[in-house]
């Protein structure tokens, strides 16, 4: 500032004449300033330094929690298997459907299958799903299709908590795929499913009922778990049976059978195929001629390298 001077004086010094209103400044208050200036100075630079760490981008680790609840029954529960350094906008999502003619079974049947699929899908997390299992006159359809239902919806309200993407994968096994492929055809709320993975399952109830595949996938079967036959619950069965809602809509499909499968017949999975196609929806049918309901072995590390090339190609 103009006409500011600073005098710096010794005990001896004589004290020159200022006509301007200024202060002196002493030798002492001079060393003062400059101790605080480097407080303040230092103050700036942690601070600094603090900010740099705090945009530091926080790296999520592998995370897995069993048995959550997603509604009150005591069968309404799932997995999850969240992977490391996942976030909302790029970690996939696979949901998981185990099989049992919608009478039996559980998630831990896929359980020896987890680390398989976390390791050819680094990019997912995985979500193993129990739902209500049908029983004399309880939890007859559509029980099953709503407990997939209601899975979907809670993890996909939990996908911030999770960090998690909105791109869903169902894959499922015999009633699972039946269940998986209903969902992803049948509903597009909360989130239009990107992809279904269908091993082998049911998808005319009707033609299951009237066609069965052997002695081992008698009509009374189906008949239980609906409640009633096709004459007497016809808009049950179509209205639970996946190729009702094909559309040109439906998600991306890959269709994996054995050709001599006693319990669902690969009719199922040939028509199924057929009116994806005629649908124009991108599919995949994958026939293993000499495998019946289920396979190990060199034919199901093909099934797992053609699911993931398919999946590669289809959920972006």
């Amino acid at each position: 500032m103009a006409g500011l001077y600073f005098y710096i004086f010794t005990e001896t010094a004589p004290k020159p004449e200022v006509t301007h209103p200024n202060f002196y400044i002493t030798l002492s208050q001079i060393l003062l300033m400059k101790n605080w200036f480097l407080i303040a100075a230092t103050f700036l630079f942690l601070s600094s330094c603090k900010k740099e760490k705090d945009l530091s981008p926080i790296v999520l680790e592998e995370k897995t929690e069993m048995n959550v609840a997603y509604g009150t029954n005591a069968a309404q529960k799932l997995d999850v298997y969240l992977p490391k350094a996942r976030s909302t906008a790029t970690t996939k999502v696979m949901i998981m459907i185990h099989g049992g003619a919608w009478s039996t079974g559980d998630k831990t049947d896929f359980t020896a299958y987890v680390d398989t699929l976390k390791r050819r899908l680094p990019g997912y997390a995985f979500f193993n799903i129990n739902y209500r299992l049908a029983a004399g006159t309880s939890n007859l359809f559509p029980a099953q299709e709503n407990d997939v239902k209601t899975a979907i919806e809670f993890i996909y309200s939990k996908r911030n908590e999770y960090n998690i993407s909105d791109k869903f994968v169902l894959l499922g096994v015999s009633a699972g795929a039946h269940l998986s492929l209903l969902h992803a055809y049948k509903y597009t709320s909360p989130v239009r499913i990107k992809a279904v993975v269908d091993f082998f399952g049911p998808t005319d109830l009707v033609d299951m009922y009237n066609n069965p595949a052997s002695v081992f996938a008698p009509p009374s079967a189906i008949a239980a778990v609906v409640g009633g036959t096709p004459t007497t619950h016809l808009t049950l069965y179509q209205q639970s049976s996946p190729m009702t809602f094909i559309s040109a809509q439906s998600p991306p499909t890959i269709i994996l059978h054995g050709g001599v499968d006693v319990l669902v017949s690969p009719s199922q999975s040939a028509t199924l195929n057929a009116k994806l196609q005629l649908a124009a929806v991108p599919r995949q049918y994958v026939l293993y001629p000499t495998e019946n309901h289920g396979w190990t072995g060199a034919n199901l590390t093909d099934s797992f390298d053609k699911i993931g090339v398919f999946l590669a190609a289809n959920v972006n």
